[in-house]
């Protein structure tokens, strides 16, 4: 991997300074590598070193530092010494104890998951041989009981939301609720019980919008949509009432995704991705891919917890051949990787046309009213309007971009006033740049983190 490789893995630009820091000889007793693993060990503040290690297939990283970055610096440092100045590194040796058994342990879970994935695949295919709905069997009595009764909870959870919503309406969306934020939570909390607990998440967001009476009342009225949508739910397709669950926070389980799905073979460019940390050390990753022969659009949402990290890695720019699955929906978008190959020389995919680019953002979010985000890929040039960097196209459209505030000048130097390839998060009003590619190579430009 190249430096700039290296440097697109940081999780921050905090942690890629903080990784640059530390590639002192002084700081590395040891250090060794072949051609599965690169390992050393970091001199911290501590009496023991930090154990470092990197496989090298993925990257995938550990480190024995109590970071809840991912990678943390010392793993950033590792690749960049090895990218930088490999005849540092010992090549004699079999590696240490604690790199074997760590790589043993990747191995085997590996090898477990294949077959798993080799038994799911001939079951499909002997289920359509046999010309049977590939589909898991039909719920159980018990099972259909549940489901009956949580969406019992969940129909009066929201009409108790519904009569709330009304009743702001009523006073006026500029006249806060008597009960200040605090009403806003409780309301919330009610829903939790109600088992509609990604709404509370919902109401969270619109409540810090009290300010703005334009986008609050838009996120009331997705919120009055999905009331709408649950008490209709038996006249809407198999996807929308897909899309209501998810919205309702009732997911499917994985191995129902991979049996009801629909599979794509493609060779799949990374578009971007972003970190953040949630609520109670959650860590939430989303990887944007684009199919690079059939330009379908897929992501990839993981979570970790604390330091555990994530066992795929991606790189943006990079490509990879291999089979999704997508969840079902009207909108199809977040897929599960069922296969995957090796990283692959290919040129990232060109950006689209402004129209079609929009157009295809504005379909999918009016099939699915509540999706939260779109990958958008486009050319356009870095301007300044005021103290708001945007990027501009053809027939003067113009999207305002996200981005953190000490990264706009070095953004606006690396595009340089020549045209570029970003790509990013648009959510309907503000494109979040998550990459960024002039002539040379992709630049990271890092969103800030949630709760930062």
């Amino acid at each position: 991997m190249t430096r700039e490789a290296v440097l697109a893995l940081a999780p921050d630009e905090a942690s890629a300074k903080a990784a640059r820091g530390l590639i002192s000889p002084a700081k590395w007793p040891l250090l060794g590598h072949d051609a599965q693993a690169a390992w050393g060990e970091c001199q911290g503040s501590g009496s023991k070193p930090y154990q470092t290690q990197v496989d090298l297939s993925g990257p995938v990283f550990k480190c024995s530092c109590p970071s809840r970055k991912f990678p943390c610096k010392h793993g950033l440092a590792l690749l960049l010494m090895r990218a930088q100045e490999p005849q540092r590194f010992s090549t004699t040796g079999a590696p240490p104890a604690w790199v074997s058994a760590w790589l043993d342990g990747r191995r085997e879970r590996a090898e477990k998951q294949a077959q798993k994935d080799v038994q799911k695949q001939e079951q499909r295919q002997a289920a359509a041989a046999a010309g049977e709905d590939a589909a898991p069997p039909a719920a159980s009595a018990d099972a259909t009981a549940r489901q009956a009764k949580r969406w019992q909870r969940i129909e009066a959870g929201l009409q108790e939301l519904s009569r709330w919503l009304a009743e702001r309406v009523s006073q006026g969306l500029a006249t806060p609720p008597a009960g200040g934020a605090a009403e806003w939570r409780t309301m919330g909390a009610r829903l939790v019980d109600a088992q509609a607990g990604a709404l509370a998440g919902w109401l969270q967001a619109a409540g810090a919008e009290v300010d703005a009476p334009a986008r609050l009342l838009a996120r009331l009225g997705r919120l009055q949509l999905l009331i709408d949508a649950v008490a209709r739910r038996d006249a809407l397709s198999e996807a929308e009432r897909a899309d209501v669950r998810a919205t309702l926070g009732w997911p499917l389980e994985l191995d129902e995704v991979l049996a009801r799905g629909e599979a794509v073979d493609d060779r799949w460019a990374v578009l971007g991705q972003i970190v953040e940390e949630r609520e109670g050390r959650l860590v939430e990753r989303r990887v944007w891919l684009q199919g690079l022969d059939s330009g379908r659009r897929a992501l990839l949402l993981d979570f970790s917890h604390g330091t555990a990290g994530f066992d795929m890695p991606w790189v943006s720019g990079q490509v990879r051949a291999g089979r999704l699955v997508f969840f079902p929906s009207a909108a199809p978008l977040r897929a599960l990787v069922e296969q995957r190959g090796p990283a692959e020389a290919a040129p990232p995919p060109d950006a689209g046309d402004w129209t079609a680019e929009l157009d295809r953002a504005a379909a999918a979010m009016a099939a699915h009213p509540w999706l939260p985000l779109w990958p958008l890929a486009l050319q356009g040039v870095l301007r300044l309007h005021g103290e708001q960097l945007c990027l501009l196209g053809p027939q003067g459209r113009a999207l305002p971009l996200r981005v953190p505030a000490d990264q706009v000048l070095t953004l606006l130097a690396v595009g340089g006033g020549a045209p570029v390839q970003a790509s990013g998060e648009w959510n309907g009003e503000t494109l979040r740049l998550l990459t960024l590619r002039g002539d040379d190579a992709w630049q990271l430009g890092r969103g800030e983190g949630a709760g930062r």
